[in-house]
């Protein structure tokens, strides 16, 4: 296997790198890496306000201090201005994390769902077919095993009953972008990610929401009555990952077996992996660490499970690590203490 230089610039060109939702959790710290390895990164956001706008916009102060950083504010549903942006700046590697996130907001306000992760991600893949982009790698998720109770989870499993119309939206980006690659050779990558955590993470998580709740002395809500685990995947892991497998533009596979399809990949230039750390973490022991590093005990309300959820997690990335040599590097506990280290520094300011 050849080597992969991650601490050097990544596109085959000097075409720089477009990373959609640059203002968001994922797409900050992959911004940052990129530009530590000397990529010349654009970053699009449309800075909804799903959660605090202040957090992007301190995200994004960071990056405008990295020479090589250019940021528009964009939304994906714009079909005109995403032309614009691949016209001005014609990137090689797009790595696509904009997305409406969230299984819950998703019964709340579905439309936001369609227009962000199936009319965004529509005019991307069209930006990507008239810009001859090298390599497309993009976001979807563990929620797209819905009902499966087999575990661990593995790219090879049928992915076919959602349980939440956000699961139904990033399966549906898989199938697009394979019609892509099949029709306009088009690589692409997709990534499935298992329950991202870390510094300069989103407010609607429940890590974060239940560290703020216990640092006040509010009442955490623990669904399915704490009968939970997740498969608890730490930022620069994840970030490993991602800069490895942008490395990697998938190859059409000459033995692709058409009586016999396997999911995650095609004889298109089309792959799909596993990226999360391999544990299955019971929800109440994530509790009992928070508690642990805030020095506090949780007040604890348990409720029934919620519509959309599922009861637990655990990701299967022996593709992944084939392929790219990866493996997740960090505990749940030292996660957990570099997250609550960094919330009471932001918090403090």
């Amino acid at each position: 296997m050849p080597e992969i230089r991650l601490d050097a610039p990544l596109s085959a060109s000097d075409r720089p790198i477009l990373v959609t939702g640059a203002a968001g959790f994922i797409g900050y710290h992959l911004s940052q890496r990129l530009l530590t390895g000397g990529n010349a990164v654009v970053g699009i956001d449309n800075l909804n306000p799903y959660y605090d706008p202040g957090l992007k916009s301190a995200r994004l102060d960071r990056l405008r201090t990295a020479k090589g950083f250019h940021f528009t504010e964009i939304d994906l549903a714009d079909r005109d201005a995403m032309r614009r942006i691949f016209s001005e700046t014609r990137p090689g590697i797009v790595v696509n994390l904009a997305a409406q996130a969230g299984v819950r907001y998703s019964i709340e306000n579905p439309q936001a769902y369609g227009e962000a992760n199936l009319t965004g991600f529509l005019n991307l893949l069209e930006c990507c077919r008239h810009g001859e982009v090298e390599h497309l790698v993009y976001a979807s998720s563990s929620s797209v095993y819905g009902g499966n109770s087999k575990t661990p989870f593995s790219v090879n499993d049928s992915v076919d009953h959602p349980v939440s119309l956000y699961a139904a939206t990033k399966k549906s980006g898989e199938l697009m972008a394979h019609s892509y690659s099949h029709l306009y050779g088009i690589p692409s990558t997709g990534l499935r990610f298992f329950t991202v955590y870390g510094p300069w993470g989103r407010p609607d998580m429940a890590y974060w929401k239940f560290t703020e709740a216990i640092l006040q002395g509010r009442p955490i809500e623990i669904y399915n009555n704490g009968h939970m685990a997740r498969d608890f995947t730490y930022i620069d892991d994840i970030i490993e990952g991602v800069v490895r497998v942008m490395a990697r533009p998938p190859a059409p596979d000459p033995d692709f077996d058409r009586m016999n399809p396997d999911p995650a990949r095609s004889w298109a230039p089309y792959r799909v992996f596993n990226i999360g750390n391999t544990q299955r973490e019971a929800l109440m022991d994530m509790i009992a660490i928070l508690e642990d590093l805030t020095g506090r005990e949780a007040i604890r309300e348990f409720r029934p499970m919620q519509p959309g959820d599922v009861v637990e997690t655990w990701a299967d990335i022996a593709a992944l690590t084939e392929l790219t040599g990866f493996h997740p590097t960090t505990s749940l506990s030292d996660g957990l203490a570099e997250f609550v280290t960094w919330y009471r520094g932001y918090n403090a300011r």
